[in-house]
């Protein structure tokens, strides 16, 4: 699995950002970066931390998933995870969420590891029938590249999605639960 492009650092962006903070992803991640690496070991500074709540609005829970109503489910994991062909150690079973749809987060990059323009990250989604105004909730198989996903509806305008953090791993640990393949 590759890092390039920030799809892991888009989990810490995306939870800073979900809890108020000021936070961003560089642009093709580090390997974008064209200044000098801090190198020189840095004291910690003492500091403040104040908890807060998480913003419930911005997580989906599994009985959102699983609701009748659930729309606009977006899988972040690549396409043979999705549709089954490819089961990994980690997957509890084959498939995805019935009714999901599939938008591979690395699709949101170009091969240079930056995001590609709006209107081709837009259309991707829009492929799906992700548009302006649609509540979109992201899954991936721990919560951790549906961020990605997250940050580049936000970056394309289409709006601040909900994180299913439980991801495939929850919702497909239950051998009950339907999973959909192709």
């Amino acid at each position: 699995m590759t890092t390039r492009g920030g799809v892991i650092a888009a989990r810490l962006v995306w939870m800073l950002r979900a809890l108020g903070h000021r936070a961003a992803l560089l642009d093709g991640g580090i390997s974008a970066w064209t200044g000098p690496l801090e190198t020189t070991p840095v004291k910690p500074t003492p500091a403040t931390f104040t908890p807060s709540p998480w913003p419930e609005a911005r997580l989906a829970q599994l009985e959102d998933i699983t609701a009748e109503a659930a729309r606009n489910i977006v899988d972040a994991r690549n396409a043979d995870r999705f549709d089954g062909s490819l089961q990994l150690p980690t997957d509890p079973q084959a498939g995805h969420i019935p009714g999901a749809v599939n938008v591979p987060c690395r699709g949101n990059l170009a091969p240079d590891g930056r995001l590609r323009p709006i209107a081709e990250v837009r259309r991707a989604f829009a492929k799906v029938g992700i548009e302006d105004a649609t509540t979109v909730i992201s899954y991936c198989g721990s919560g951790i590249t549906a961020c990605h996903n997250l940050l580049a509806l936000e970056h394309a305008g289409l709006g601040q999605g909900r994180l299913y953090a439980g991801g495939w791993s929850e919702y497909g640990a239950e051998p009950r639960r339907r999973a959909e393949l192709g």
